[in-house]
């Protein structure tokens, strides 16, 4: 009946509006009379209608932009690609795949295609857009280096990052002296030319370094750690001395730059004292994702604008304003993550790929025609590594680090990369720059950057550690091997304190290795090793309270479910111990029926809170993380659910089947290096029907007699339990439990759910 009332609504309302739209344009031409509209004459040719039409569209504005912006971003990505198959910065095809597309490869074999795709009124449009990226880019830049660590940890790291600079700056000048009348441009005074070239020679890439750094998986080691501070040191310093240089090149003189540096140290003033605290005030309240909603966004968006207006009306660039804000952005890592996820992926997937081509399109090496050419552009290339790579190296050096690690700061350091190519396009921007010059200082930064990858495999080959055998423990086939991974320093000593049970007096016949995996979007390169101490250094006291030998492992982490999976499997542990991360038991039905509340609940039909559908919860009894490692490891897996585990000396283990015969082993583990007291509930009578489950207890009472006991009793008092420390049960009994809704699930102690 409703289908039959729809329908006559709907054929009424759109049969009706429809005459009625008639019926006005109809009346509507009567209008004309009077008004010399001239009708357009219907040719007979539709079809070159029709194309003249497509051709318009096409040598529209915004339909030459998009086209633009789509094969800049599918060449890109190819480029990209490839290089990365190549063991090299997806950046460097990226920057490689800006000269492909512009004069000097595509613009030379296929010109009439470069004209229609680059037509030369285009690209002011291009250039704008690929600016607001770079202004997008510079705030993600900012806001991924720490202020704090150059309070912190910047000690070697500032004299070779400074030393890294002037060094490269003063080869830069002094090439600039010899080159000057013939590639300077005309009208360009030496101190600005020579400026730009310094400047351009002591440019490090934070971003392209960091990556490298984390690729090689060096970012928890002394020489990452010392490279990355370098770095970011390098950059905050190389962006404060081309603001000067920006301002002393627009000025016309150092002294009436001296205005428009006062300004400058005026505004990042305002910025740190003024702009910042509010914007942490803002960031505290709004550190989560559901919290940072539009508004709030709204508020960083502008304070970035804003920032990069001013810094541009000062004079210093908008890109400046732009790094500043990012730098002054609240401090907590987990909102930078989440604000850097907005702005990364338009700015550095669509936007930032419009610069490299743009860049390319100013690149033409076919003016390189002579060989004489191609002898300043090797010079500039051997000035700017012998500038940085070895003024980097000598400076690490002097400051006490070995010959190889020196050299793989200056590899580092060498890299240039997208930044090379910003303050090479805002000197040609000014005017400073020829484009002969332009041309050979990009190549230059296409070599620093290729050079990086090689260099650091070459230095790793000369100074190669003689390998050492390292001799295979005796018997370590045969030890039983625990591996315990914890979230925070106190789960960790929880888990710990149950290994140390199970192997307390075979320490030659066990090893225990404890394991912590940080994401790494969720912490900052520079912070690693302060991290690592953090969250391993509780963990090694408690093993020395206990005396117990443990072999401590960290790793920054990707995928943290696969990592702890990969690292049990491939270690052929015996057993792998886990504490649950943001667990279902707390405030939930589960939580309750632990002991959160004395109420019981029927758990028959319960809503899953990962999928949102209803069924039975035994199929959905722990989180996310908790499942997959369940259902990937090769090994028995111990979950611990604690409830303020002290001490592990009453054991309560109740048996539900035969199957749960392999809890009695850890039993007897417990009571050998322990001397825990056992209790085993016999809830099924398995107990007593399994031969195996008597003989194991019956070899157990012949070495500890009075240290196991069976109880056959289903009433569980509560005095019974709350006298218990330690609750060990198997992973079907458990779901078992849950099914049976039995009063004493209220007072359960601290629990041990076992995998075999």
């Amino acid at each position: 009946m409703n289908n039959i009332k729809n329908s006559v609504f709907y054929i009424t309302i759109i049969g009706g509006f429809t005459a009625l739209i008639y019926w006005v344009i109809s009346k509507g031409a009567a209008l004309e009379v009077g008004r010399n509209i001239v009708k357009k004459q219907i040719e007979s040719n539709h079809w070159n209608d029709f194309l003249d039409s497509m051709v318009h569209n096409l040598q529209h504005p915004l339909a030459i932009l998009l086209a633009q912006i789509v094969t800049i971003i599918l060449v890109a990505r190819l480029f990209g690609w490839f290089f990365r198959k190549i063991g090299q910065p997806s950046v460097i095809g990226e920057m490689i795949a800006g000269i492909v597309l512009g004069p000097s490869l595509v613009g030379m074999y296929f010109p009439e295609f470069s004209a229609t795709l680059f037509p030369k009124e285009s690209l002011g449009n291009l250039q704008f857009l690929s600016q607001i990226g770079l202004i997008l880019f510079m705030f993600v830049i900012g806001m991924e280096l720490d202020l704090k660590v150059l309070k912190n940890k910047a000690h070697d790291a500032v004299v070779i990052s400074h030393a890294s600079i002037v060094i490269p700056f003063a080869l830069g000048l002094t090439l600039a002296y010899f080159i000057y009348h013939t590639f300077a441009p005309i009208g360009v005074e030496f101190s600005s030319f020579g400026l730009f070239m310094g400047i351009a020679m002591s440019i490090t890439a934070f971003p392209v370094l960091a990556r490298i750094v984390q690729e090689r998986g060096m970012q928890k080691t002394k020489l990452g750690t010392i490279a990355i501070t370098c770095a970011a040191a390098d950059d905050i310093t190389a962006w404060c001395i081309l603001a000067v240089v920006i301002a002393i090149v627009k000025a016309g003189s150092f002294t009436s730059s001296l205005y428009v540096i006062g300004l400058a140290i005026l505004y990042v003033i305002i910025m740190l004292k003024i702009v910042r605290p509010f914007l942490k005030r803002v960031g505290d309240l709004n550190a989560t994702r559901e919290s940072l909603n539009k508004p709030v966004v709204a508020i960083f968006f502008i304070t970035l604008l804003i920032s990069a207006y001013a810094s541009e009306l000062i004079g210093i660039h908008a890109l400046f304003g732009a790094f500043l804000a990012g730098a002054i952005m609240p401090e907590n890592n987990k909102f930078r993550n989440i604000f850097i996820e907005k702005v990364e992926d338009v700015a550095i997937i669509v936007l930032l790929p419009l610069f490299f081509v743009f860049t390319g399109l100013r690149t033409q090496i076919g003016l390189l025609n002579d060989p004489e050419l191609w002898k300043i552009t090797g010079l500039i290339i051997a000035v700017a590594v012998a500038g940085k790579f070895f003024g980097s190296a000598l400076a690490a050096k002097f400051v006490g680090q070995n010959w190889k690690d020196s050299l793989s700061i200056g590899a580092l350091m060498n890299t240039r990369g997208l930044m090379e190519l910003v303050v090479l396009n805002i000197g040609y921007d000014l005017g400073v720059l020829s484009t002969e010059i332009f041309t050979m200082m990009v190549i230059m930064a296409l070599v620093t950057t290729f050079m990086t990858g090689p260099a650091l495999d070459f230095i790793g080959f000369i100074f190669k550690d003689k390998e050492t055998a390292v001799p295979e423990e005796i018997g370590s086939k045969s030890k039983y091997k625990i591996l315990l991974s914890f979230a925070t320093p106190e789960r960790g000593k929880k888990l710990l304190q149950i290994a140390n049970s199970l192997v307390k007096k075979q320490p030659d016949n066990s090893i225990v290795t404890a394991m912590h995996l940080s994401l790494s979007t969720e912490i900052h390169s520079f912070d690693v090793k302060d991290h690592e101490k953090k969250m391993l250094i509780p963990v090694v006291e408690e093993s020395n309270r206990l005396n117990q030998k443990v072999v401590s492992l960290f790793k920054v982490s990707n995928d943290i479910d696969t990592d702890i999976i990969d690292s049990a499997n491939h270690g052929e542990y015996d057993l792998l111990l886990i504490g649950l991360g943001q667990s279902i038991f707390d405030g939930t039905l589960l939580g309750k029926i632990l002991g959160f509340t004395t109420r019981i609940v029927n758990p028959d039909r319960l809503i899953d809170k990962f999928t949102g559908k209803e069924g039975l919860f035994e199929n959905n009894p722990f989180d996310e993380r908790t499942r997959h490692i369940l259902a990937k490891t090769k090994m028995p897996v111990g979950i611990l659910i604690d409830k303020d585990l002290e001490e592990i000396n009453q054991v309560f283990i109740p048996v539900f089947s035969k199957e749960d015969a392999f809890l009695i082993d850890y039993a007897k583990k417990l009571i050998n290096n322990n001397g825990s007291q056992i209790t085993v509930l016999d809830a099924s009578g398995e107990v007593k029907s399994t031969r195996e489950i008597q003989e194991t207890i019956r070899s157990i009472e012949q070495i500890a007699p009075n240290h196991i006991m069976i109880m056959n009793d289903r009433t569980i008092k509560k005095e019974f339990l709350d006298g218990q420390n330690l609750m060990i049960i198997s992973l079907d009994s458990w779901k078992k439990l849950i099914e049976s809704q039995s009063t004493w699930l209220n007072n359960t102690p601290s629990v041990l759910i076992l995998k075999p």
